[in-house]
């Protein structure tokens, strides 16, 4: 007979696993191609584009910032992508997404999709969630301000 604990530990021990990590491009199907688009190339007049390689290299060392402020505190008012302007727009907040997730769709928009080496980890978007910027800051972020 097997033991209890040996199979709780089993269990956990497959929880938190690297081969149980969260598959960026699936999590991002699943959570953002609705509104963003499939590969996120986003939607005229709902959502931006994510591959937006002009946008994210403008940011540099701030983008992981920058989208996991948006992920963690969502994003309203008027922003331009591409030449396009969004207004309106709101974005909820994705706090009830598991941080593991979030790191992984912004690993996928930023390495993947845009070619940049970095990404915000599963700790800066527990910080950002536990205190997420204004919807102001990050447009400016955005901006360059």
């Amino acid at each position: 007979m097997v033991d209890r604990r040996t199979v709780l530990a089993a269990l956990v021990a497959c929880a938190v696993s690297p081969a149980a990590a969260a598959d960026g491009p699936a999590r991002f199907a699943e959570i953002c191609a609705a509104c963003h688009g499939e590969a996120g190339v986003g939607i005229e007049g709902l959502a931006p584009p994510l591959v937006d390689a002009e946008l994210w290299t403008r940011l540099g060392d701030k983008a992981p910032d920058y989208l996991a402020g948006v992920m963690a505190g969502g994003m309203g008012g008027k922003i331009t992508a591409k030449g396009i302007d969004y207004v309106g727009l709101v974005m909820p907040a994705q706090t009830e997404v598991p941080d593991a997730d979030l790191a992984a769709i912004a690993t996928y928009v930023l390495k993947d999709l845009n070619g940049l080496t970095v990404a915000p980890d599963e700790a800066a978007i527990t910080a950002a969630k536990a205190a997420p910027p204004t919807h102001k800051a990050l447009r400016a972020l955005r901006k360059g301000e």
